[in-house]
């Protein structure tokens, strides 16, 4: 069973790995995509170019009314990799705002005046070095989807630090975050085996399973006539 720490490790690993697919082109081979023009429920992938060639065609307007924007022009960008992006490390970042409101200790108070030089000196300096401590989440400044999974990755782990223990919700709220963070980042950059049943049946009233995933050419398959569709159509009924 994948664990809460795989998932999180998953992510901050291959987030490198979506900045690049970014601006890749579309792997055609990819889950899914290549039965578009054959299973009715995977028109979404259209609509989602539709939404880049909207963006495309506004960016070419923009040059057209400027002389001084003509030359290189931008390399276009894949949304559903943006969107992905954005969407974990939204997810990511929330999950660590809630669990360090939650088990991050406040930061240990400066001396009072009416201690001793002293002592307040050197209470002073712990008071410094314990807000200062580099294992606090903060909530501003470095706030990346593969930094707030690493900090997470240490609080499940029990990792030292200015923390109490993660209670079993706690602990179950990070591993649903993770668990659907780390499935959208494999999803885009289609490295997990994946299956699924479309609500659309066959003409035949059959379920319509596709396999695909891991970089594999995508198959339906109709589990009522034994039908098979690839990229290129049917090849077997």
């Amino acid at each position: 069973m994948t664990t809460t720490a795989t998932n999180l490790r998953s992510i901050a690993l291959h987030w490198a790995d979506l900045h690049e697919a970014v601006g890749a082109p579309a792997q055609h081979g990819a889950f899914g995509l290549g039965l578009r023009g054959y299973l009715a429920a995977l028109d979404q992938l259209d609509a989602e170019q539709a939404e880049y060639e909207r963006h495309q065609a506004a960016h070419l307007r923009s040059l057209e009314r400027s002389i001084d924007q003509l030359g290189e022009r931008p390399a276009p960008i894949r949304l559903s990799i943006l969107d992905t992006m954005h969407t974990v490390e939204a997810a990511l970042v929330d999950c660590a705002d809630q669990t360090a409101a939650a088990v991050q200790r406040s930061p240990m108070g400066y001396a009072p005046r009416s201690w001793p030089a002293a002592d307040r000196a050197r209470r002073d300096q712990l008071a410094r070095a314990d807000a200062l401590d580099p294992r606090r989440w903060r909530y501003r400044g470095h706030r990346t989807a593969p930094y707030a999974a690493l900090w997470l990755l240490g609080r499940v782990q029990h990792a030292g630090g200015p923390f109490t223990a993660l209670s079993e919700a706690q602990r179950a709220h990070i591993g649903t975050v993770a668990a659907g963070a780390a499935e959208r980042v494999e999803r885009a950059l289609d490295i997990a085996a994946q299956r699924r049943t479309l609500e659309q049946r066959h003409d035949c009233g059959g379920a319509i399973d596709i396999h695909g995933g891991e970089g594999r050419a995508p198959l339906a398959h109709c589990t009522g006539c034994g039908r098979i569709w690839t990229e290129n159509g049917t090849v077997a009924a």
